[in-house]
């Protein structure tokens, strides 16, 4: 049964994207319609950043790609199009006013999602883009194509079609990877998803006895057994939690390591990444000479964290109970060593689930990046998630979404 609804432009996904791509439409005066399966539009866009949302980096098209490990080149069309001084001009001009924080992140001055959510879902209905709110079950094409979609109440005609649908991150939000099964069923080709900005789990119990032990100047470094060189190197946050580790700056090493061979990664911590090896050792023999008659283990508290102490200690290899002033030179020098380079062996990630996004998705080589058409069925476009790139965390992939959105908007 057909309900004879008649479109130029569907959008399959009211997020980030596709609400984006919707809205540019619709001011171009297309008839343009979001097709949406819950009830509110945005639902991932409203717990982004804890609740807060993260809305872009305030940097350069440049820093963008460089943060973007897979896909970084293929977007330079549509970050040059709609770069994050763009996007910042954009939601400004909506009425929600930005604030820039550490590490160049964008916030809403209120902190708060829903506010960008709405205002995005506002640009697309005052433009007159129209809400549907059913799941779209395929995408109708013939002769290499589009003719539209289809759901369970019939078919929606419409010479457009753009698929905005999202990874396979946080399925409760209705990212449960839809998308890829409509982009393999028109003939695209879907590399492995896989979770990236991802907490990642420790082999051992060493983290689940600091859980909830925050760190705000860490260095972090990647290494892997069968490789030389690091695989990736970071300074910033990081949380230890009953699993493992997680913070900004674990997410992002997590987009450079394979989820399948996670037991060949160590991270490496500087836990004193404003002080060199010498100077460190100078900072510890001057402790351990103000602390010359107290026990090791109850000289550390103006050194490190509580709760990092008595792993430390452990490491060490120096007994807890040694008096500071009878510990030798190799040992003073080696527990530097150590603080300099605090390792946690890495057993795997944690599920799918409670990714930021995924990595993976529909072949760029199959899209034109000038447009984000396929380059397979005429009048398909991607956006988005769904497409095989991912970044760091700190906004840029939300700067990817709202580029490729607007960017197909602007050709639908």
């Amino acid at each position: 049964m057909s309900v004879g609804n008649n479109y130029d432009v569907i959008v399959v996904g009211g997020g980030a994207a596709g609400l984006m791509a919707a809205g540019v439409c619709a001011e171009r005066g297309r008839r343009t319609a979001v097709f949406e399966k819950n009830e509110k539009l945005g639902r991932k866009l409203r717990i982004t950043g804890k609740g807060r949302c993260n809305v872009t980096n305030n940097c350069t098209v440049q820093e963008v790609i460089a943060c973007t490990p897979r896909g970084g080149k293929f977007l330079y069309g549509a970050l040059s199009a709609f770069p994050p001084e763009e996007t910042m001009r954009f939601f400004e001009n909506l009425g929600i006013p930005l604030k820039t924080e550490r590490g160049r992140r964008v916030f809403p001055v209120s902190d708060r999602a829903d506010d960008i959510a709405d205002a995005l879902a506002g640009f697309a209905r005052e433009n007159g883009a129209q809400a549907v709110r059913e799941p779209v079950q395929s995408v109708l094409a013939e002769g290499g194509k589009v003719l539209g979609v289809r759901t369970s109440r019939g078919e929606y005609r419409a010479g457009s079609v753009l698929l905005a649908c999202g990874g396979a991150s946080y399925p409760g939000t209705g990212s449960n990877g839809d998308g890829y099964r409509l982009a393999r069923a028109l003939g695209h080709t879907v590399g492995p998803v896989v979770p990236s900005l991802v907490p990642l789990v420790e082999q051992g119990g060493d983290c689940s006895q600091m859980m909830g032990l925050s760190l705000r100047n860490c260095g972090v470094k990647v290494t892997r057994q069968d490789r030389k060189k690091p695989v990736y190197e970071d300074f910033g946050e990081l949380l230890f939690t009953h699993f493992g580790l997680s913070g900004p700056t674990i997410l992002s090493a997590s987009a450079h390591m394979h989820p399948m061979e996670a037991g060949l990664y160590t991270i490496h911590l500087d836990l004193k990444p404003a002080l060199s090896e010498i100077q460190l050792d100078a900072r510890l023999l001057r402790d351990f000479e103000k602390n010359k008659n107290r026990i090791f283990a109850n000289s550390l508290d103006e050194l490190l964290p509580q709760k990092l102490i008595p792993i430390a200690v452990r490491r060490s290899g120096i007994p807890g109970e040694t008096r500071c002033h009878s510990i030798t030179r190799e040992e003073r020098q080696a527990f530097g060593r150590l603080l300099k380079d605090f390792p946690i062996r890495i057993s795997g990630f944690r599920p799918l689930a409670e990714a930021i996004v995924t990595s993976g998705g529909v072949s760029l080589k199959e899209v034109d990046p000038r447009t984000m058409e396929s380059k397979l069925v005429k009048g398909l476009y991607f956006a988005g998630e769904l497409l095989d790139v991912d970044a760091y965390t700190g906004g840029y992939n939300l700067q990817i979404a709202f580029s490729t959105g607007h960017l197909a908007g602007s050709f639908l």
